[in-house]
């Protein structure tokens, strides 16, 4: 039997492109389905766009505006229709690094309601330590 460390999936976030955390989200957003409890840690550029609440218009880049369109017109949740939906079951916890938060210039009253920590890495470190399941974007 797996213990909750061993079930356990960890997100890192870095890119802030929009397909990597929508990527990362859909990967939580599953998890979480399956009833497995998810840590997201957000870095640089995730972060910032978390923070910038960058979460409602998909952006894939020049050359990708009719990509853009479409996935509006054939309804993909939105970066902020998974975050809810990870968000409402529970089991999905967003933290984040509090070296990247200083990097964008941001205090950690940015930060609220946003996620649900600051941690730096050597809480990273212990909080994964023992977790199979890991995706970095």
């Amino acid at each position: 039997m797996a213990t909750p460390s061993e079930n356990r999936l960890v997100i890192f976030l870095h890119s802030g492109e929009y397909a990597a955390v929508h990527e990362g989200l859909s990967a939580a957003a599953a998890a979480a389905a399956l009833g497995r409890r998810t840590d997201i840690y957000l870095f640089w550029w995730a972060l910032d766009r978390i923070l910038g609440d960058k979460l409602d218009e998909p952006d894939f880049g020049p050359g990708r505006e009719e990509l853009a369109l479409d996935f509006v017109d054939r309804h993909f949740p939105t970066l902020r229709e998974l975050l809810d939906a990870c968000r409402s079951t529970g089991l999905v916890s967003l933290w984040a690094c509090s070296g990247s938060l200083a990097v964008l210039g941001k205090t950690p009253q940015a930060l609220e309601g946003k996620v649900d920590g600051l941690v730096g890495w050597t809480s990273i470190l212990e909080r994964t330590s023992g977790v199979v399941d890991r995706i970095s974007l």
